[in-house]
């Protein structure tokens, strides 16, 4: 019976993830402020982990985000373009760059983090504190699991 009950919750995990994965989407494109819009998903993601854990080379940043080098580095381009990152020699290897945030980029992230803090605020206003932390860790939780798992393979 334990089976069962396990195989239906976790096909219900499954579905609320897609579900949160569409609506988040839907959400970030339907929302009336320009804030959300000024950086797309993967620059946000990028310059988020650069304010967090500061210059880093292009395959650094590739391992702790779980993506290609080659992903990453097309990434890092726009951004460059963009007046969001700069690249410097990497001192430790002289074939290398280290990828920074600029201040422009850091602004930009901010704002629209400022952005979704509040709509996050706004849609969660009707639920405890202890609901909101309970979410707040489970979904660290699940972040976690997911790295963890890309990472074994």
């Amino acid at each position: 019976m334990s089976d069962d009950r396990d195989e239906s919750t976790l096909g219900q995990i499954e579905t609320e993830v897609a579900l949160l994965m569409r609506f988040g989407e839907a959400t970030r494109r339907a929302t009336g402020t320009a804030e959300h819009r000024v950086l797309d998903r993967a620059a946000y993601v990028i310059l988020r982990h650069l304010d967090n854990a500061g210059p880093q080379n292009v395959s650094a940043l590739a391992a702790q985000l779980n993506l290609d080098g080659s992903t990453v580095t097309r990434q890092v381009s726009a951004l460059q373009r963009d007046g969001l990152i700069t690249r410097t020699p990497d001192p430790s290897d002289g074939r290398g760059t280290v990828i920074s945030a600029t201040t422009a980029g850091l602004q930009r992230m901010a704002a629209v983090r400022s952005a979704r803090t509040r709509l996050y605020g706004d849609m969660l206003a009707d639920w405890t504190t202890d609901d909101r932390e309970t979410l707040a860790r489970l979904l660290t939780r699940l972040n976690h699991a997911l790295v963890n798992r890309n990472r074994r393979r």
